[in-house]
């Protein structure tokens, strides 16, 4: 018979506590509970509560990772209601930057960092356009919106992005379907949604995009799912709750959607694996719509929001490596 010794190269060892840090895949028998024990790649599925954002806001944008993070933009509760903020997260607080040119509220951040990334249109004195390219320490007008409009979704990175549906008033009012993509210098209108509407959750690239959820003509929250392939929008299984100003983060393919506006503010939590969303049982610990989001299906960012505006920063783990009892099951 095969031992372990033989498969890994080394013995179980005996200890009578848990390793402070223990090496991937490793096992060890825990003398003091009698139980075997190892450190795997677990589901998690989980928030927890990270640093404060230094000010407060609503309807902002957020991008990068979970610990190298960015925030910018927003409505902070007061006069002037618009916010030129930005701050920086590096996995535990929050640090002021370089503050945008035009304060917005409803813009949204498009990019896959913290160091490279782009703010786009929104709500000044009037609906705006208007994009800033973000390169770690300053910002730059570039190119604005062919359609100055607020609430869109946002797909892709910094140099090649999609700004998806969003609203204005007036005239005329209402909800855009409308898509432009970003080449790294101008926008280009290409295809339309499917399905009208604001305030979607989005991921994905440039090419293999993924739109969901958002506010359709009169304020009804939607459940619809759309995927782009880079020229073509497909409606594809619709979200288990319909909602409205929620974050979104991951992949065409592995997707998480969380918080938002069903009518009143939603902690409700989805993960999209490709074909169907599945609700997760514990959403996020302070329900809330209008929220930044931004990070992968296994770590997440959920950032500010409605009603407030909130400080609260919120951690999300899919998957992690966790110290788990092995059993016969």
């Amino acid at each position: 018979m095969t031992t372990f010794k033989e498969i890994r190269g080394t013995t179980i060892e005996v200890l009578s506590s848990d390793p402070s840090n223990p090496e991937t895949g490793q096992i060890w028998y825990n003398s003091s509970s009698g139980t075997l024990k190892g450190y795997v790649y677990a589901t998690v599925n989980a928030w927890s509560s990270g640093g404060n954002l230094n000010t407060g806001r609503t309807l902002s944008g957020g991008a990068g990772t979970q610990t190298a993070a960015l925030v910018a933009g927003g409505g902070v509760g007061a006069s002037p209601y618009n916010s030129n903020a930005a701050e920086s997260y590096n996995g535990t607080s929050w640090s002021n930057l370089t503050s945008i040119n035009t304060a917005r509220r409803g813009g949204v951040i498009i990019g896959g960092t913290n160091t490279a990334s782009l703010v786009v249109g929104g709500y000044d004195t009037a609906y705006v356009g208007t994009t800033e390219s973000w390169n770690g320490s300053s910002w730059t007008t570039a190119n604005p919106l062919s359609a100055g409009r607020t609430s869109m979704g946002r797909i892709g990175i910094q140099t090649a992005a999609l700004a998806v549906g969003g609203y204005y008033s007036p005239p005329p009012t209402g909800w855009y379907g409308i898509v432009e993509s970003y080449n790294g210098t101008s926008w280009t209108s290409v295809n339309s949604l499917n399905t009208t509407r604001s305030s979607s959750g989005g991921a994905g690239t440039q090419t293999a995009g993924l739109a969901f959820g958002g506010d359709k003509p009169v304020s009804t929250p939607a459940n619809n799912t759309e995927s782009w392939n880079g020229s073509t929008w497909t409606s594809v299984n619709n979200l288990n709750t319909a909602r409205g100003s929620g974050g979104g983060a991951g992949t065409q393919t592995a997707a998480l959607y969380y918080g938002g506006s069903t009518g009143s503010v939603s902690s409700a939590t989805e993960s999209w694996n490709g074909t169907s969303w599945t609700s997760n049982p514990t959403g996020l610990a302070t329900a809330r719509a209008s929220v930044a989001g931004t990070g992968t299906q296994a770590e997440a960012l959920a950032m500010g929001g409605d009603t407030g505006p909130k400080t609260q920063t919120e951690e999300w783990t899919g998957q992690a490596f966790q110290t788990k009892t092995i059993t016969v099951s």
